[in-house]
């Protein structure tokens, strides 16, 4: 057993000073079974402690509805294994580029604005979360002889809110709940975000990408004395749909690790490796500057980060780099990286074998339908990822007049009398084509990832300002959600032949391994959707780039036939036949 602290200028482990040497890994970016490689990873670059967030829509997609909460034990388990100390990010706020910043959808659709303060709303299923989740850290503490040193009050707040007695509720809850090593915030190197976010008793650390001393000067401004810790050092970040891939120039990101350390700080890289959004959990950030209250960006599958370890978990330039810089800092040799997972060995193309449309999908498998004056939401439905299809009928007789939905969120296939008219967007919602009545309307809308940072995270999706003719509402609407996990299990669904024209809808293949390993998904032709592999998502696909493929764990796989299953939104852009996606070594 050991005791952890906070001292006055130091972390102090068992009363000797301690300096932190941490990387971010998401144990739910990574399959379980490549969690001993990617930590091995990190004990090659020269790191002594992992860190991790939870995401809390992730083990609780309906109230009271625990899915695998264990799984966060386990990691720690395998972090403890690996030689790591480990810092737990509980939340319930995450951010992490996850949908909705890791909040479920039944607690902020109905909240808005008062989620992440102290609204009694908030806080009650807050509780009954954490009395289920801290189990699995708080008995493995490093008082416990487990591996965890530090646990996060929040994420970020002082870049949301300033509601300090919600911060100090969920401190007493972690307490409460058995947290005994020290509590700490993150916040940017700012005076309104660490006068927002910080707490009186609780160490407070500062997440920046450069100019490591001005950020420790304000830092220390707000709290003389006690360790200096970069909470988030991105040495990397992130890449939008439609956008360009990120890439930070790794001798810069080194310069800025070296002045870190100089500094006599600890540091926390993120990320030490990124993984993969797998399930289409990645969520999506407005653009528009300081306010982002701009147009939707939704973050792709890959969570690559351009980090230290890639998302197939392979050192980069930017590893050696660290671990020269990070030797330094050693208590001796550092281990050699364990030897690189197994990649595939030959490539093979799908034999897709069966074709279901999106209305049958639907019925087999969606939620009930409703009928409404007005569209119900996503929240309302109770879709976290996934489609709903609503229905409307324009009276008639009427001569043909624009079409529009308002407060669209995110992205609408349309159909009028069943043939296509179009797609729609938040920034493009009127259809080209006027409709003349009498008119049955289909809008099949996608959410594109919620939110996960800025004062619009937590939005609701769907069509949420009405849909209008002309300036005249059109009430009266239909709609049933298909929530994604409802497709984990396809087997309720009737295939037929597949579509000639490759139009929208669920498609079955099969895919012959020889030499199960780390692969890559190619889809060309392919325009937008998700894809199982043994019931396993890897996540959604999007011609609209940056990421052209999607990444397969070797452990995905197995020797001989193996089952796929995609679901396509858009169908082929020029009408003619779908080619098969390719499997490649990657």
């Amino acid at each position: 057993m050991s005791e952890f602290r906070v001292g006055d200028g130091d972390f102090l482990l068992d009363g000797r000073p301690v300096r932190l040497l941490s990387g971010a890994l998401h144990y739910f970016r990574v399959h379980e079974a490549q969690w001993g490689h990617r930590l091995g990873m990190l004990r090659a670059m020269g790191l002594n402690c992992v860190e991790t967030y939870v995401p809390w829509n992730l083990h609780e997609p309906r109230p009271g509805e625990f899915r695998d909460v264990e799984r966060l034990g386990r990691f720690l388990d395998a972090v403890r294994e690996a030689g790591l100390w480990a810092i737990v990010r509980p939340g319930p706020y995450i951010c992490a580029e996850w949908e909705n910043g890791g909040l479920p959808h039944w607690v902020t659709g109905g909240l808005g604005t008062r989620a992440r303060t102290r609204d009694e709303g908030f806080l009650r299923p807050v509780e009954r979360w954490f009395g289920r989740l801290l189990p699995q850290v708080v008995s493995r503490q490093v008082d416990r002889g487990g591996p965890v040193l530090l646990v996060q009050v929040e994420n970020e707040y002082g870049s949301y809110g300033s509601d300090a007695g919600y911060l100090a509720r969920l401190a007493d809850l972690l307490r409460g709940e058995g947290v005994t090593v020290p509590l700490f915030t993150s916040d940017g190197p700012e005076d309104h975000m660490l006068t927002g976010g910080s707490l009186p008793g609780v160490l407070a650390t500062v997440n920046f990408g450069s100019h490591a001393r001005v950020a420790f000067e304000t830092l220390r401004r707000h709290r003389g004395a006690g360790p200096l810790m970069c909470g988030e050092f991105w040495c990397g970040w992130f890449d939008h749909w439609g956008g360009e891939h990120a890439v930070r120039d790794a001798a810069d990101a080194e310069a800025v690790l070296r002045e870190i350390l100089e500094c006599g700080a600890s540091v926390n890289l993120y990320m030490a490796h990124g993984g993969t959004s797998f399930g289409g959990w990645a969520g999506a950030n407005r653009g528009g500057g300081d306010l982002h209250e701009g147009p939707l960006l939704p973050d792709v599958t890959s969570y690559d980060y351009d980090a230290p370890v890639d998302e197939a978990g392979r050192p980069t330039d930017k590893f050696w780099r660290f671990r020269e810089v990070l030797a330094a800092y050693a208590d001796g040799p550092l281990p050699d990286p364990p030897p690189p997972p197994a990649r595939l060995g030959a490539p093979a193309e799908v034999e897709l074998t069966g074709w279901a449309s999106l209305g049958t999908v639907v019925d087999a498998l969606g939620g009930p339908e409703t009928s409404s004056p007005v569209p119900p939401t996503f929240e309302d439905l109770d879709v976290d990822r996934g489609v709903v299809r609503y229905e409307v009928t324009v009276p008639g007789p009427r001569q043909p007049y624009p079409l529009t939905a308002r407060g669209l969120r995110d992205v609408a296939v349309v159909y009028v009398d069943g043939k296509r008219a179009g797609t729609l967007t938040e920034d493009d919602d009127r259809l080209k084509e006027p409709v003349a009545g009498h008119a049955r309307v289909e809008l099949w809308v996608e959410s594109l990832g919620r939110v996960n940072y800025g004062p619009r995270s937590g939005e609701p999706k769907g069509i949420t300002g009405g849909l209008l003719h002309e300036r005249q509402y059109l009430h009266g609407v239909r709609a049933r959600g298909l929530r994604l996990d409802a497709l984990d299990d396809v087997t309720g669904v009737a295939l037929g032949p597949l579509d000639g024209d490759g139009g929208p809808g669920l498609y079955r293949g099969t895919i012959t391994v020889r030499g199960a390993g780390d692969a890559c998904l190619e889809l060309p032709g392919w325009t937008r959707g998700f894809v199982w592999i043994n019931g396993f998502n890897l996540g959604r696909y999007w011609s609209a780039g940056p990421q052209e493929t999607l990444y397969v764990p070797g452990p995905v796989l197995r020797e001989g036939v193996n089952d796929v299953w995609l679901l396509e939104y858009e169908g082929s852009p020029t009408g003619e036949p779908i080619r098969a996606p390719a499997l490649k070594a990657r």
